[in-house]
């Protein structure tokens, strides 16, 4: 009796699947800039929150090291160092959440960087008469997760291959052009979603500015009674306006840094926000250009 032929077992697929993402040029398991420094990384351009708070700790221990140890002697350094240190502890907070949310925007820029590499991949084949079918669709597929292993990681790749792997269920070009649609639409609200910790860090800064302003408010306030109480003894009243001034210098010193803090991080989200508003705009440009622009469907 002659044996059945030889099916590739489930181990020989997953050793093939192996050496496909040894080969692969982008590799988001190993390459993606929080994946690298061992936490998990966050869809597309998402950061994530604990490794951002990590470098906005670190950061903030750095910076405020320098405050007390360095720039001693400084002509007009003691008073911002009276401004950040002197002020109450809202000046320590919002200082860590400037801090937690540039750490944020530096991850996001690396992962936006990283993003970017998915435009440069010979997925395509180069000739200007090449169309894509539902038959030359494997193909590329094929060559998509030799080059990537794994697609789904980032946005323009992972488009490309929810449209390719429906090529067999289309029947017209306007379908494809409709689910690449439906994605871009799921990629701005993913982008959009990722700066919602960060929105809460630029609005909760200057509340802790107006925080600061009451306690200072307050303190100023009940010391200026103590003054009202001293009656001919002019040290106590000295001490007691000493007290007042203090409190006002709290006041208004906690507001200023606040809006300066929110006034910085403000800008720099907004820069960061239109470059990933060109980069979702690329990744349109090119499944338009060199996909639903190179599609041959027959119409069923």
């Amino acid at each position: 009796m002659s044996l059945p032929a030889s099916t590739p077992s489930a181990q020989d697929s997953s050793k093939e699947s192996l050496e496909n993402n040894e080969r692969a040029i982008l590799k988001w398991h190993k390459q993606d800039p929080e994946q690298r420094l061992g936490f998990k990384g966050g869809r597309y351009t998402d950061a994530n929150k604990v490794l951002s708070f990590l470098i906005g700790l670190l950061l903030t221990a750095a910076f405020f090291a320098v405050i007390f140890y360095g720039f001693r002697g400084v002509e007009g350094f003691n008073m911002v160092r009276a401004i950040l240190v002197e002020r109450g502890p809202t000046q320590y907070i919002a200082v860590l959440f400037f801090f937690w949310a540039l750490g944020m925007l530096w991850m996001k820029s690396r992962k936006l960087k990283f993003q970017k590499k998915a435009f440069d991949l010979p997925i395509m084949p180069s000739e200007a008469s090449f169309a894509l079918s539902p038959e030359t669709a494997q193909d590329v597929l094929k060559r998509l997760h030799e080059q990537v292993d794994n697609p789904v990681h980032f946005a323009v790749l992972n488009r490309v291959e929810r449209a390719l792997s429906n090529l067999d269920n289309i029947g017209q070009t306007a379908d494809v052009t409709a689910i690449l649609k439906v994605q871009a639409d799921n990629d701005e609200a993913q982008v959009a979603a990722s700066y919602g910790m960060m929105q809460g860090l630029v609005w909760a800064i200057p509340v802790l500015g107006f925080i600061g302003t009451v306690l200072g408010l307050s303190k100023a306030i009940g010391a200026f009674g103590i003054t009202l109480q001293q009656e001919g003894d002019f040290d106590g009243i000295k001490d007691s306006l000493t007290s007042v001034t203090g409190g006002l210098s709290t006041a208004f010193d906690t507001t200023l840094l606040a809006l300066v803090l929110a006034l910085m991080l403000h800008l720099v989200v907004s820069f960061l926000q239109s470059r990933e508003a060109e980069w979702l705009d690329s990744c349109n440009e090119y499944c338009s250009r060199r996909l639903a622009g190179r599609l041959r469907l027959r119409e069923k």
